[in-house]
């Protein structure tokens, strides 16, 4: 856990490193670790009575509780503001106090959660499962140190400068690389596997439930030593200063590892100048640029959605040896416990973890290793080994039709909490987003009546309306993909893992679920439950063998229960069925009828489909036509899935059309001509 108490503390010490996300296995104690935090900073002097959290010495000039003269101060404990997956946009920017407005007449902003954070933090637990939109505002408002509120007649600007910090379980699904880089820092954590270190985590979480106050009373001496190292660094760290050198082996790191942009390098700079004042020092040294890159590099590295966070540790140390002083001597390295990586590299140690390889699944289709013998199974069907796929490709869209209410994401046509407002109704439920222009036309013929006086507006329930707003869901993408011995040729394989795998790129980049049903043998296999997790289901793409009969009814079945069961837990997310298979059945003489009747029933379920068909040479069937006639989808070969094939196709037909209306009108003229 050394690497991610010290990314909190340089946080703590400069809060314009960035923020943290921590990334770890469930129960790592990631919640525990951030909220400690609020405890150890200091406290902060505000202007009495600002709802902004102000600071006397430079209140801000935008403040809507300003101007401030003298108002007199007052001092508190830094907020630690927790963040709800399931938060609403007008609880985090802040909104109109419809209240207020309705019943006095007047413009008044509430504020929302960003401003409760101000000088403080903000912390977002699972931020991996927060909506996108929710995601951008909040890595906005952190970059910028201010929160722009335009709604609702209201334009407000307020100061909203917070520690950032996101926890996240990697199984759980990812964040985007362009989101990932709004995080300064990225540290990873795991449980320990050390018997004595646990047994230590067990005897004080049972020391804490026996006597809470007890527990945190012996550990205040610590605490408070702590909190004085922070401030003591905090005073530190204008003073400390970043050489020409050590400015150029941070620049040299992050070209060396190709990162996008100049983020990059100014959160490296920053993070090397705290690493220094938390050492007690006033100038960065070549293990606080080392320290930096290892905390600030990993999850920029990330150049496909399936790549792993990690940094190469020779390749890191080669770039800074090229860039040491002229002699060829570096900065001499302090004893244990003096600099930032306290410990060492081991695994007990403060250093960073093993590098691990970022290498993707599509990277490792070109240098797949010659193909294996088949193995004989149990039964006497064969099986082949897996083999690599091809590289992922941009895929057409494939949507479900209707109007949706799921979860917010990037697919298919829904009414959802953001977008765009396409008109207003009565409350369905509890109201959440009042439509207000629509709400004072509802009221406004009813005033006389009423008996208005003043300018409160007198208001009835029946007079509200809520926006209805229009944007995309998420989708639940229900694989079920033939690994029988008819889909067994492994170049024919390899192209359709690869179709897979781009398909799977494609619901990582819409934020759909995904799950997975293999058949083969004698039977279909859940193969991967549903889940946010795109990154898994790669993984066991990769690693599925093929080979025995082909059990087509048995994996529609299965799709069939896996589907009515995902129904019950999430009614509101839509499935779209992705089969992918050559048509082919075998195990009895009906096979194909039976596989038929399966499918029936998922169109009777009113299930969206679509057929890959992986049929292939100069003799075709066609049988994975006749299924998707029977799950009443469509299908698409694996030449028609590419997005760039369909763009070649509008293009050919648009040039064919400018090119037969040119010959027209060249024609026409020249008939013309003549006729003159």
């Amino acid at each position: 856990m050394d690497d991610l108490r010290l990314g909190l503390l340089l946080n703590a010490v400069s809060p314009a490193v960035g923020g943290v996300l921590v990334r770890g296995e469930k129960g790592t104690a990631k919640s525990t670790m951030v909220r400690a935090l609020a405890g150890l900073l200091p406290s902060i002097a505000t202007v009495a009575g600002c709802r902004f959290a102000c600071d006397p010495a430079s209140p801000d000039a935008q403040c809507p509780d300003g101007p401030h003269s003298n108002e007199g101060t007052a001092e508190r404990p830094a907020f630690l503001v927790e963040l709800p997956v399931g938060v609403s946009e007008d609880r985090v920017v802040g909104s109109l106090d419809l209240e207020r407005a309705l019943a006095e007449g007047v413009k008044a902003y509430e504020p929302g959660l960003l401003a409760k954070a101000h000088r403080g933090v903000l912390y977002i637990d699972e931020v991996n499962l927060l909506q996108d939109h929710l995601v951008d505002l909040l890595l906005d408002a952190a970059a910028m140190g201010r929160s722009y509120v335009e709604r609702e007649g209201v334009s407000v600007r307020h100061a909203a400068r917070f520690l950032l910090v996101g926890t996240m379980n990697p199984e759980e699904g990812e964040l985007r690389p362009q989101l990932l880089d709004r995080f300064g820092l990225t540290v990873e954590i795991a449980a320990t596997r050390d018997a004595d270190e646990r047994a230590e985590v067990v005897r004080r979480r049972l020391a804490y439930d026996a006597d809470p106050a007890g527990f945190a009373a012996s550990w205040a001496g610590r605490e408070l030593e702590l909190a004085e190292r922070i401030g003591a660094a905090r005073e530190l760290l204008p003073s400390v200063e970043l050489s020409d050198l050590a400015l150029r082996q941070i620049t040299a790191v992050c070209a060396a590892f190709e990162v996008d942009g100049l983020r990059a390098d100014i959160v490296m700079a920053r993070t090397a100048v705290a690493l220094a004042a938390w050492a007690g020092r006033t100038e960065v040294l070549e293990e606080d640029v080392r320290k930096a890159a290892q905390l600030a590099l990993p999850h920029r590295r990330r150049r496909n959605p399936f790549d792993a966070p990690g940094l190469d540790q020779e390749q890191l140390d080669r770039t800074l040896a090229e860039h040491q002083e002229p002699d060829g001597e570096g900065p001499n390295d302090e004893g244990p416990g003096d600099g930032p990586g306290d410990g060492g590299n081991g695994p007990d140690g403060g250093g960073s973890p093993a590098p691990s390889d970022p290498t993707s699944p599509a990277q490792e289709a070109s240098s797949e290793a010659p193909p294996a013998p088949p193995q004989q199974r149990p039964g006497g069907s064969r099986e082949s080994s897996p083999v690599a796929s091809e590289h992922p490709y941009r895929t057409r869209l494939f949507k479900v039709d209707g109007t949706g209410r799921g979860a917010q994401g990037r697919r298919s046509p829904a009414e959802t909490d953001a977008g765009h407002t396409v008109r207003a109704r009565r409350p369905q439920g509890r109201l959440t987003r009042l439509h207000l222009s629509a709400t004072l036309r509802a009221a406004a013929p009813h005033q006389v009546a009423r008996g208005r006086a003043g300018r409160a507006l007198v208001l009835r329930r029946d007079d509200l309306r809520e926006q209805v707003r229009r944007g995309r869901e998420s989708n639940l993408v229900l694989f079920v993909v033939d690994a029988s011995g008819s889909m067994a040729a492994r170049q024919r394989m390899t192209a359709v893992k690869g179709a897979v795998l781009s398909l799977l790129m494609d619901a990582y980049q819409r934020r759909d679920k995904i799950g997975m049903v293999t058949f083969r043998g004698s039977g279909a296999e859940l193969a991967l439950p549903p889940t946010s997790s795109v990154e898994v289901g790669a993984a066991r793409l990769e690693q599925l063998p093929t080979g025995g009969r082909t059990p087509l009814e048995a994996g529609l079945l299965r799709a069939h229960e896996v589907l009515r069961v995902e129904r019950l837990r999430d009614p509101d997310r839509r499935a779209l069925l992705v089969v992918v298979t050559d048509g082919r059945a075998t195990g009895t003489r009906d096979a194909v009828a039976r596989s038929h009747r399966a499918a029936g029933l998922l169109a009777a379920q009113g299930v969206a489909a679509v057929v890959l068909d992986c049929e292939s040479g100069p003799v075709r069937l066609g049988l994975a036509r006749e299924l998707a006639a029977h799950l009443n989808g469509d299908a698409v070969s694996l030449d028609e899935l590419r997005a760039e094939g369909v763009a070649a196709l509008v293009r050919e037909a648009r040039t064919a059309m400018t090119s037969t209306a040119t010959t027209s009108t060249t024609s026409t003229t020249s008939t013309t001509r003549k006729a003159a």
